[in-house]
């Protein structure tokens, strides 16, 4: 007998302590007893066509002034378009294609040049390819002169490519710089911005109206470093620089 109410009073007070461990760990759970509560799922930062294509575009303002592939559009010379990376709802990212051209668009555009990323849910970025024919002078041009600001704007390409140079042989244009670093000083020398490019070799600097100088850091495999470049920025305007590396091939 004496056993028994021991063992009894034993378990009472083991279940009570149980209820008030429970009651000052959480006392508004809804859960049921033995559940573990899951973790609250994080909200993507890209969960729209829209979203991944202003993820590149917040990278290089090469392609402000494209819209989204239209059917109903004849003589499109400039478009987006963006595939989903998996068939998740929402994906876990996306391809997105930029594509120029140029000759003859009303009938589809003789010539073509794309360039294509993927960004993926929390935003991250990653250069693919870029594909087609040579980009010409003026397409490139026209490119630049819809850019918006404010800031500054621009690519990094390193050349020769070839020993001996053939001009409109995309085999021996200026390749585009991954890895190039930088550097924005203002008036007074100080560090007031800096970027760094992936392998599309483009990029964006959020800067204001003033006078400053893009400095470029060194870059393994290249002779010497690129030359400082210095820069103004207008008010609410963009400055296009295109900066070069020399790849030491003669």
């Amino acid at each position: 007998m004496r056993t028994s109410f021991l063992r009894s009073t034993t378990l009472a007070f083991l279940a009570a302590v149980a209820v008030i461990l429970a009651a000052c760990s959480g006392s508004g759970s809804t859960s049921a007893p033995g559940s573990t509560s899951a973790p609250e799922a994080t909200p993507s930062s890209i969960g729209t066509p829209e979203a991944a294509v202003a993820a590149i575009q917040a990278r290089t303002p090469l392609f402000d002034g494209f819209g989204p592939k239209r059917k109903d559009v004849v003589g499109q010379d400039r478009w987006w378009e963006v595939t989903p990376l998996d068939a998740s709802t929402p994906p876990a990212g996306w391809t997105v294609r930029f594509t120029a051209g140029w000759g003859d668009c009303p009938s589809g555009c003789i010539d073509q040049h794309s360039w294509t990323w993927t960004v993926v849910h929390d935003g991250t970025t990653t250069f693919v390819s870029e594909d087609g024919s040579l980009l010409t002078p003026e397409v490139l041009a026209g490119l630049q002169t819809d850019a918006k600001g404010p800031g500054a704007g621009g690519r990094v390409t390193a050349g020769p490519t070839c020993p001996v140079e053939r001009p409109n042989d995309p085999a021996c244009a200026p390749r585009m710089v991954a890895g190039a670093k930088l550097v924005v000083r203002d008036g007074s020398g100080k560090d007031v911005s800096s970027v760094t490019t992936d392998a599309s070799g483009l990029f964006r600097l959020d800067l204001a109206a003033g006078e400053y100088t893009l400095e470029p850091q060194p870059v393994e495999g290249f002779m010497g470093t690129a030359q400082p470049m210095p820069f103004s920025v207008v008010d609410g305007g963009l400055t296009w620089l295109d900066v070069a590396y020399d790849t030491g091939i003669r």
